[in-house]
């Protein structure tokens, strides 16, 4: 049901058009935000919705009803205000400035104070955890802390509509999302003004875009908050990436363009115990690492050699400490293990069409075969492995980095089947290890590579490098085991 209608209103102020035609219904329950670049118009609408502002040409109806004919108070018992900037009342305490959003209740010149009274501004106090601070003075409290009285004060009014204009003005991060979670649960309908497009996309259902006093579009931030839209809206560049526990957008922008590098972007080196692979700027790296795992931005990638019985309850903690002992920075650092001799270490490089280097280390004596593992009595997870870094220099889509790493996989699994690597379980032709790490690891400057697959430009360098590798660092493997 709808609570809000705004239809074809437009607001000049004198010769200036700063809204044009806005047209946009906003749903009962509705979470509602509005978003544009500064002089788009968005509070001059905050206060013609406020009624702050009378209406030049359009209409709003709210229940129903036209927005002029509600009377004083009965528009103030259906809708209430927060404003971007909160005057301080001097004089006034926290409580006091609360119980102002009683007033639309009182129906005489000698208004009676009544235990719901009481009651609703208290809810209001403990609803934004300023009931320790009641008796307070407004003028010793922190911006944050003002404004979420003067939220208070909104809520005292038991509206059914809640306009806000930008309501995380002056609050840290912790009272923002204290502060939106609470008007989330509200139920009420709600619409602010937001600036933070991330935020917006976090608690918004759905987002208006304005743009020189005109509706650019309006819709879900899924539907709405891709590059292109951004791009339009806020003339700058962004790139729109998905929330890791939410299914909501967000979106980064890019500050600036950065120019090529020195044509040497990474330094290999190796003792007995690491092979480390240093670039000279942060690689965007997808990985199974030990440490680093998942997506990030590292500068150094470490092989470590473990004993074959080598035995840890917490190996990610150990490996973290081992780093840190060695000058390593975990934050910045892909880190894996093997039994593996890291002399061993079968390098690979292309510099033709793309770019790329791959390093891989094999051990097999663990073997499986993935399409019978099921039928494996063994849960005693080994330190041998395959591990296999790739260094592109290139741009990759999130996409393209999923398609490496498949591509990957599927080389590395022909080299071990045209090596006749067996499962010794199953007596089957393997498909890796049971411990296998890979880490894809792009520049992202230079050429865009969207796709990543097997018949792909990159993808066939790839596939071929790490196929070769795969295959030389399996047969000094077995060299050094004194197999055939």
């Amino acid at each position: 049901m709808s609570m809000i209608d705004v239809k074809h209103i437009s607001y000049q102020y004198g010769e200036k058009q700063v809204l044009q035609n806005v047209s946009f219904t906003v749903y009962e329950g509705e979470f509602f935000g509005i978003l544009g670049p500064n002089g788009s118009g968005k509070t001059t609408l905050m206060k013609l919705l406020s009624r702050d502002l009378s209406l030049q040409e359009g209409a709003i109806f709210i229940c129903g009803q036209h927005i002029e004919t509600y009377k004083p108070k009965q528009y103030a018992k259906l809708v209430a205000t927060l404003p971007q900037h909160t005057d301080v009342s001097f004089g006034y305490t926290v409580k006091e400035m609360v119980e102002l959003g009683r007033y639309p209740y009182q129906s005489s010149l000698f208004p009676q104070w009544t235990e719901k009274d009481e009651q609703v501004v208290n809810e209001a106090l403990h609803c934004v955890t300023l009931a320790h601070k009641q008796h307070v003075l407004l003028e010793q409290l922190s911006g944050g802390e003002r404004q979420r009285a003067a939220l208070a004060r909104a809520l005292a009014q038991q509206p059914r509509v809640l306009l806000l204009d930008e309501p995380t003005n002056h609050m840290d991060v912790a009272q923002q999302f204290k502060l939106l979670n609470l008007l989330k649960q509200s139920k009420l309908t709600v619409i602010a003004i937001f600036h933070d497009i991330n935020i917006a996309s976090l608690y918004c259902d759905r987002l208006l875009f304005l743009r020189d006093g005109k509706v650019v579009a309006c819709g879900t931030p899924k539907e709405l908050l891709n590059e292109s839209m951004i791009a339009s809206v806020f003339e700058t560049k962004m790139k729109r990436y998905e929330h890791p526990v939410l299914p909501k957008p967000l979106v980064t922008f890019v500050p600036f363009s950065e120019q090529r590098i020195d044509d040497v972007l990474w330094h290999v080196r190796q003792d007995e115990k690491l092979l480390v692979v240093e670039t000279i700027k942060p690689f965007k790296v997808i990985s199974s690492a030990l440490v680093g795992g998942g997506m990030r931005w590292a500068t150094t990638f470490v092989n470590r050699h473990v004993s074959l019985d080598y035995y840890c309850d917490d190996a990610e903690r150990e490996m973290i400490q081992f780093l840190r002992q060695r000058g390593f920075d975990e934050q910045w650092t892909v880190g894996m293990m093997t039994a593996v001799d890291v002399n061993d270490v079968a390098f690979a490089s292309v510099h033709e069409d793309v770019r790329l280097f791959v390093a891989v280390t094999a051990g097999v004596g663990n073997a499986v075969d993935s399409a019978n593992a099921w039928r494996r009595t063994d849960t005693v997870i080994s330190p041998g492995t395959i591990n296999t870094f790739v260094f592109i220099d290139g741009h990759l889509s999130e996409a393209a980095f999923v398609q490496a790493l498949m591509t990957v996989t599927e080389a590395k699994a022909k080299a071990l089947y045209d090596k006749q690597v067996v499962d010794p379980q199953t007596n089957t032709i393997a498909t890796g290890t049971s411990t296998d790490c890979t880490a894809i690891a792009a520049s992202q400057q230079g050429t865009y590579y969207e796709y990543a697959g097997t018949i792909t430009t990159i993808g066939k360098q790839l596939a071929r490098l790490v196929y070769e590798a795969t295959q030389t660092a399996i047969d000094r493997y077995r060299k050094r085991k004194g197999e055939s």
